[in-house]
């Protein structure tokens, strides 16, 4: 697997997680491998896009190892990927930070904005509601709480959306993760998340190895552009959306 590597401050914590959750599982080999090589990132089992800081910033940052060239090739066939945090809210059409408008990838459809909500940053651990169908929370049990750092978010969405979306509230409902066939996301940090985030992670390798393991089942195109874990004080990464 790869986590891919374009500036982005968060990527070795993420790495490591990954590493402690491939590391414990005893059906297959898992090997983790940062780096910003466009052809290892296209032929990887899985990629991993983290982020931290503005949204602007890191598309600047997909954009020098062309990571719209890489995702549109992997979705084409079928090949997963997990945004996480700014690694999320990329994938959606666009953001506005700032009062400054950046386009995103574009492969979800929403707009990345200013979280309304008392106290912002929202930072610390709050739960989260998974739809039905739900890969990545298959298990973890309601009430189960992730770790959040972040001032922007992207609105609940309307029950026609194309996507399963797992909702969270601080002020604002919005998005906490999303699934839409081999495209995965979290707003949330896993690698931060203690149990439950690596409850979260090992869901998301095991979904991988089952993608290899049989033939592919369809997958629906994105639209295009148009465990509880403790109240452990972690530290925040600075500058997050």
């Amino acid at each position: 697997m790869v986590v891919l590597d374009y500036g982005s401050g968060n990527v070795r914590s993420a790495v490591r997680a990954l590493e402690k959750v491939g590391s414990a599982l005893d059906s297959h080999e898992v090997s983790i491998r940062l780096t910003a090589d466009r052809a290892a990132a296209v032929a990887a089992d899985g990629l991993v896009v983290p982020g931290v800081g503005a949204f602007a910033a890191c598309m600047a940052g997909l954009g020098r190892v062309d990571a719209a060239g890489i995702l549109a090739e992997r979705l084409a066939d079928a090949r997963p990927v997990l945004g996480i945090c700014v690694g999320m809210q990329v994938l959606f059409a666009d953001g506005i930070e700032h009062g400054v408008h950046t386009d995103g990838l574009g492969l979800l459809p929403g707009r990345v904005q200013p979280l309304r909500a008392p106290v912002v940053p929202h930072m610390g651990w709050n739960t989260v509601t998974p739809p039905a169908g739900s890969v990545l929370f298959e298990g973890i049990e309601p009430g189960t709480r992730f770790y959040f750092v972040h001032s922007y978010a992207v609105p609940a969405p309307d029950p026609a959306s194309p996507y399963l979306a797992t909702l969270t509230e601080h002020g604002d409902r919005f998005v906490a993760a999303a699934e839409h066939g081999v495209l995965s996301a979290t707003q949330f940090h896993p690698e931060k998340s203690g149990a439950a985030g690596q409850a979260l992670l090992r869901n998301w390798i095991r979904s991988v190895a089952a993608r290899l393991a049989g033939p592919h089942p369809p997958q629906a195109s994105p639209p295009a552009r148009s465990h509880p874990a403790s109240n452990e004080n972690i530290p925040a990464e600075q500058g997050e959306s």
